[in-house]
């Protein structure tokens, strides 16, 4: 072999070395990238997750995080707060907001159907994670006292009040038998939903007629408001009583607003709360703070104004405010 040829040989040898030296350290840098890429996957991916994930997800315990769902106890038979529409969807104002809380929790408001009475026990055997169906926040629901006995009945709630309304009184329209406050019932009957405030006030009124000898006062109270509008509709009552929006809704859509008039003026306005249990703290916070934002985003105005309900409006989201 000459001296050129092993020179050449040598020179292709050193070339073949280079080769595979940058084929090596090329491969490394592939594994290095790929590397990257599964850990931005599995560890940076889940930064960019959370910077794009719901605002308040991180606010909610961790149970409700893992289910992403909050199961919510409601009786859906009280337009315009909460219904069934035609197709069978729950719709009203307490669903609209429970959509827009949702957004800023990153979680789904699953509501469950249940007769009013009924609700916060449902929350205290955990069937429910809050009740939202126009409750009042009331010092008696919050510390578990039966509002009329005035014994315990069970563990009392947090409320996290998100709307203000008061008790109206209605009847057949052109058929107000001069019926304008709750002490003009005296001798007539009434027809309500159980449980609700409108039924106290009915018992406390029943006596106050009773002792002042104008009659008694007869009292219908029935698992949901339409069947007691049902009842005064065929005229087996003679006034109706109902949360404001509900009555004022009852009257502009029974009939082609036909059916019912408004009489006299709601009274004892308290706010509506939203129930969670006492040991759930950390929900209950987690809720406030999704109202207060969709009120400071403009959402909250919205979904109220579009209901028509805006003289109830709250400007801030309080926990037990009611008395």
């Amino acid at each position: 072999m000459t001296a050129s040829t092993i020179r050449r040989t040598a020179a292709a040898r050193s070339r073949l070395a280079a080769v595979s030296a940058i084929a090596v350290a090329g491969a490394l840098m592939l594994t290095g990238c790929g590397d990257q890429t599964k850990e931005g996957k599995e560890g940076g991916g889940s930064e960019s997750a959370a910077a794009t994930k719901a605002p308040l997800f991180d606010a909610l315990p961790k149970s409700i995080q893992d289910k992403g769902v909050i199961k919510v106890g409601s009786d859906i038979a009280y337009a315009p707060v909460e219904f069934k529409d035609e197709s069978g969807k729950t719709v009203g104002i307490d669903p609209d907001l429970a959509d827009a809380m949702g957004k800023q929790l990153g979680v789904k408001f699953e509501f469950e159907n249940g007769t009013f009475d009924t609700l916060l026990t449902g929350l205290r055997s955990k069937r429910y994670d809050i009740a939202m169906s126009a409750m009042t926040d009331t010092k008696d629901r919050q510390e578990g006292v039966d509002s009329e006995t005035g014994k315990k009945v069970g563990e009392g709630v947090d409320f996290v009040d998100y709307f203000t309304a008061g008790v109206s009184i209605y009847t057949k329209k052109g058929d107000t038998q001069g019926i304008e406050t709750w002490s003009d019932l005296c001798g007539k009957k009434i027809a309500l939903q159980r449980g609700t405030v409108s039924h106290d006030l009915a018992k406390a009124e029943a006596k106050k007629c009773d002792k002042a000898g104008k009659g008694k006062l007869s009292i219908e109270a029935f698992d949901n408001d339409q069947q007691a509008q049902t009842r005064l509709r065929a005229g087996g009552a003679d006034a109706g009583s109902s949360d404001f929006p509900v009555a004022a809704y009852a009257v502009k859509t029974s009939g082609g607003g036909k059916d019912f008039e408004l009489v006299g003026e709601q009274v004892e306005a308290a706010p509506y709360g939203i129930a969670v249990a006492k040991s759930n703290a950390e929900l209950r916070d987690a809720i406030q703070k999704a109202l207060d934002a969709i009120i400071k985003d403009g959402t909250y105005k919205k979904v109220i104004d579009e209901w028509g309900v805006a003289e109830g409006a709250v400007t801030e989201a309080k926990i037990n405010g009611g008395s």
